[in-house]
Order: structure tokens, then C-alpha cells, then sequence
């Protein structure tokens, strides 16, 4: 399992900078309340159970997650795959949109869609906290108008950071997915490729063709 480590904290003087450091998200994206900086995990908590959105926590700031519903008719339809894979095979679990997960101290995480190795977990035990401290073996983000290529950019980097193995970057306007087996390694799939789980899911395949059908823009 690979230990949990730290980016290097950057200096804020400006909303600019917060913005920079953001990935220059969408201002709609960035809570205020508590003020950005002094955000908690509690808060990440709070915010999900009393206004039901899902935000992740970004140097103590609370940043909503976006997803219109044709990002969620595709995170559903990988979250089926995957999950009916990985449990006919025990080989671990497999989390949605809602998923929170502490990837990196004072970072947390909702993948889209995500997988967990059992032999992440101590003794093969889910964690009984709300937000466990672990990373992903695989993580998935379907894009939507609202991320950045700067904030998707950062994300990446810090889900390798955190010891993620595999991730997928998918893309409904161009009907493509990029797999990243490293931020700088990747490839891009056309919606008539095949999709698989590569090192960390082998034997799992999923048609992209039938994955784009989903919304119904499949040629």
C-alpha cells in the first residue's frame, strides 16, 4: 500500500492566486462558506448531509463536483461494469459519485467513479469513518462543462501522487477516453475502441461503442 504524502503547500496572497491554485474553476464551484481556506473535512461532511452537494476539499477550500445527467448515465453505466467484475471476482469495491476519500492530507477526493484493492484496506476491513484515508487503484472522471483542463490537470497529478495506478479520463463531447497509467503517460480511445482494466483490473473490458450508446450519441 503506498504511504500517503503531500504536494507542496502554495502561497495564496489573492483571489487570483486561490483561483490558480484551483485549477481556475468556475467561481459558482467555490463555497464561502466557511470561508475558502478554513474548510474541514466536517465541513465536506455537513455540506453533503444538510444542502445534499458533494464537494471535495482542496487546501481548505470546498469545491462543488459538477455532473449534468449524461455524466451520470456514464459514471452509472462504468460503475456497473465495474462493480459486477470486481465482485464476481472479490477482488475488491468499487464507489460512486459520492465516494469521499482522503487521497492526500488536507485533499479530499470524489472520483466519479472508483476501485479499491482489498489489500488496500488493514486486515481486508472497510474503514468505519466517513473518510477514510486511501487512495484509489483506479479512478474515473467523466468531464463536464464545468472542470478546467488546469483543475482536471492538478487532480491527476495528485491521484498518482497518492499511489493511484490507473486512471480514466472520460470525455461524452468527443465520445473518447484518455487512460493515464502515469500524468504524463496516456492514450486516447476512440468511441470505437475497447476499454480495459489494464495492471490493475486484468481480464475487464468494456465497449466504448457500447459505453456512448448510453446517451444515445453513439454513430
Amino acid at each position: 500500500m503506498t504511504a500517503v504524502t503531500s504536494l507542496p503547500a502554495q502561497e495564496v496572497g489573492t483571489l487570483a492566486d486561490l483561483l490558480e491554485q484551483l485549477g481556475n474553476v468556475p467561481l459558482n464551484r467555490i463555497r464561502v462558506d466557511p470561508p475558502p481556506g478554513t474548510a474541514t473535512e466536517e465541513h465536506v461532511i455537513r455540506a453533503e448531509g444538510h444542502t445534499g452537494r458533494c464537494c471535495e476539499l482542496i487546501d481548505g477550500v470546498l469545491v462543488e463536483k459538477t455532473m449534468g445527467y449524461l455524466e451520470s448515465l456514464l459514471a452509472g453505466a462504468i460503475l456497473e461494469a465495474l462493480r459486477q467484475f470486481a465482485r464476481t471476482r472479490n477482488l475488491g469495491i468499487v464507489l460512486g459519485a459520492d465516494g469521499t476519500l482522503r487521497i492526500l492530507p488536507r485533499q479530499v477526493r470524489i472520483p466519479d467513479v472508483c476501485f479499491i484493492r482489498w489489500d488496500r484496506f488493514p486486515g481486508g476491513k472497510l474503514p468505519q469513518v466517513p473518510i477514510p484515508s486511501i487512495a484509489p487503484d483506479l479512478a474515473v472522471e467523466v468531464l463536464s462543462s464545468g472542470n478546467t483542463e488546469a483543475e482536471m490537470e492538478r487532480k491527476l497529478r495528485e491521484y498518482f501522487e497518492a499511489g493511484t495506478e490507473l486512471v480514466w479520463y472520460v470525455d461524452p463531447a468527443s465520445r473518447s477516453v484518455t487512460v493515464y497509467t502515469a500524468p504524463n503517460q496516456s492514450t486516447v480511445l476512440d468511441a470505437d475502441a475497447t476499454l480495459t482494466g489494464g495492471d490493475v483490473l486484468p481480464g475487464f473490458t468494456l465497449s466504448l461503442r457500447d459505453l456512448f450508446a448510453e446517451t444515445g450519441e453513439a454513430t
